[in-house]
């Protein structure tokens, strides 16, 4: 086989890993349609380095030849799909190539199980060798850990990638069971301590060799199974507690050509992993908690962002004045992001805060309204009703790809 034909075969079969960002690229569909996440033609993704740096990796697999059969794969043993290998040396010639063609800033690399997981990372870790020591290769490189290999192999892609992920695809132990009875939730959160214990020991020992410096990453599959959206946000919340974790992704399920009957024949709504990328946000950067979010079991409301619901579903917090309030409360305003409760704050040392004030901070007054006092603004008693504003501020519907809230 001709190598564009695997790159052309091997770039489709990367697309379904959300766990390297691909935030601006076409959609992504299993079944030759757009949808979201999916890489820009041959392989080429977008993702974002520690400082916020936007750039462009090649994003492709090993090989998508597998032992496993899991059901929600389109690469699992039993799907009929066109299969193929690159052997290391030739991942290395595309990357370099593409690379000195100004395509790409580095390589996102994964891998279907081949022989045994020991030989699958030995075989990833050979590309990134060959690019750092014969290469000389200095661009960005995230390796997709194998879970059931041997913790030295992780301590060794450890040193060559900037980024390490390993996917724990499900967020329940009884999903993966149902699922994908092949992989085991311990050998997985194992190779997720692996890696944490090596981040730990670099900040301990500052004479420690380089050890992914962008940290580690997950996916989770949403709609693969029944797990609601409070059950996938504790398991986030968990992994970000429990292993530091930089990113914990979710990618939307994808119905698989001939499926299998133990997974929907349906895609979930779009949406609902729009809302769970806006619910991780606010765990990340607002200090909310998941318990926060939810009354109970059950999901995230698709019509409204996840903060708005939060401020509607706590009033006797609102109205808050922006000349006496904490900067965390503010914070929580909707409409309101960190970056502009930081000015707020600084703003209100010098003077009084006033309505005009937040219109040149380009905060977005059409949710931020009801639930602020400022030295000349106090919103009315009638239009603050939750059932109301619920009504008023849900979102319109969205016919392309969805970007955060501010």
């Amino acid at each position: 086989m001709q190598l564009i034909e695997k790159l052309s075969i091997l770039a489709d079969a990367a697309k379904y890993d959300a766990s390297c960002a691909s935030s601006g690229a076409p959609k992504r569909s299993s079944e030759g349609k757009a949808g979201l996440g999916s890489s820009n033609g041959m392989g080429i993704c977008h993702s974002y380095t520690p400082d916020g740096r936007c750039v462009s990796l090649l994003k492709i697999l090993l090989t998508n030849f597998c032992l496993y059969d899991c059901q929600y794969c389109v690469n699992r043993r039993s799907s009929d799909v066109p299969r193929a290998r690159f052997s290391p040396a030739e991942v290395v010639t595309l990357t370099l190539d593409f690379y000195r063609r100004n395509c790409v800033s580095g390589l996102f690399l994964s891998s279907g199980i081949i022989r045994s997981a020991d030989y699958t990372m030995e075989q990833l870790i050979e590309v990134a060798r060959l690019l750092r020591e014969e290469h000389n290769f200095r661009g960005y490189i995230h390796l997709k850990t194998i879970p059931e290999a041997d913790p030295l192999l992780i301590e060794q892609a450890g040193r060559y990638a900037d980024r390490l992920s390993v996917n724990i695809e499900l967020p329940t132990d009884l999903g993966l069971k149902t699922l994908a009875p092949e992989k085991d939730v311990a050998s997985i959160k194992q190779a997720m301590k692996t890696i944490f214990t090596g981040q730990q020991t670099i900040l301990n020992e500052p004479r420690a060799p380089r050890f992914v410096p962008a940290g580690q990453s997950t996916q989770m599959i949403v709609g693969a199974d029944d797990t609601d959206d409070s059950t996938i946000l504790h398991s986030a919340e968990s992994l970000y507690g429990d292993f530091g974790l930089r990113r914990v992704y979710y990618s939307a399920f994808s119905p698989i050509p001939n499926s299998p009957k133990s997974v929907p024949l349906a895609a979930p709504p779009l949406m609902r992993e729009h809302r769970l990328y806006q619910a991780d946000f606010l765990l990340r950067g607002y200090g909310f908690k998941v318990n926060e979010l939810f009354k109970g079991p059950g999901h995230l409301a698709l019509d409204i962002d996840p903060k708005l619901a939060w401020a509607l579903a706590n009033r006797d917090v609102f109205p808050l004045d922006l000349n006496r309030a904490e900067a965390s409360l503010i914070a929580r305003i909707p409409g309101i992001g960190i970056r502009t409760t930081k000015r707020l704050v600084e703003l209100r040392l010098q003077r009084r805060i006033r309505y005009e004030d937040l219109t040149r901070l380009r905060c977005v007054l059409a949710k931020a309204k009801p639930f602020i006092i400022t030295s000349d603004y106090h919103p009315p008693q009638a239009e603050t009703t939750s059932e109301l504003l619920h009504l008023q501020l849900r979102d319109k519907p969205q016919p392309q790809q969805l970007g955060l809230w501010g």
